[in-house]
């Protein structure tokens, strides 16, 4: 197993009190496998922090945007999901909406968010980076792990695999 191959299944039956987010999300571009450690956004509405934290270089993170599970606009587009595949960032995990899924899904990133919706947010900059932010029953802590396959999302203290 490595950090892109590997099955959340398995990890969960090795390490059987792993954290896995119930959230039930859909999965947006060609990486549906992907792990990293955590970063993370809160915002509502507005995208600003977002943007500028995708474009920043990146070790292979996992941003997770806690957008109070609003799908009243979209927290990430194509020009953001392709600036953090160009930076080195694995994926994202957004508690909200997406929008270019079409675009989206011809790229090497992994995105799993609630839904889809063509409005654009604000970009005022509104928001946190790197708090913890809780949903479907896990909390992201930056700095922790996030593996996130077919199957769901796993959160752990210490990698589950060899990164």
């Amino acid at each position: 197993m490595d950090k892109n191959n590997f099955a959340t299944a398995d990890l969960i039956d090795i390490a059987p009190d792993t954290p896995s987010c119930e959230t039930q999300f859909r999965s947006f571009g060609k990486r549906s496998c992907f792990s990293g450690k955590i970063r993370t956004v809160k915002c509502e509405r507005d995208n600003g922090l977002v943007k500028q934290l995708m474009n920043t270089p990146s070790d292979g993170e996992v941003v997770v945007i806690d957008g109070s599970g609003s799908l009243y606009s979209a927290l990430m587009g194509d020009m953001i999901a392709a600036a953090g595949a160009q930076n080195g960032w694995a994926g994202a995990v957004i508690y909200g909406a997406i929008r270019d899924n079409e675009a989206m899904n011809g790229m090497d990133f992994g995105v799993k968010a609630l839904g889809t919706n063509p409005r654009k947010s604000a970009k005022d900059g509104a928001g946190s980076v790197d708090i913890p932010v809780s949903f479907g029953g896990v909390t992201f802590t930056p700095g922790h792990y996030l593996y996130s396959d077919s199957d769901g999302i796993l959160v752990s203290e210490q990698p589950l695999i060899n990164e």
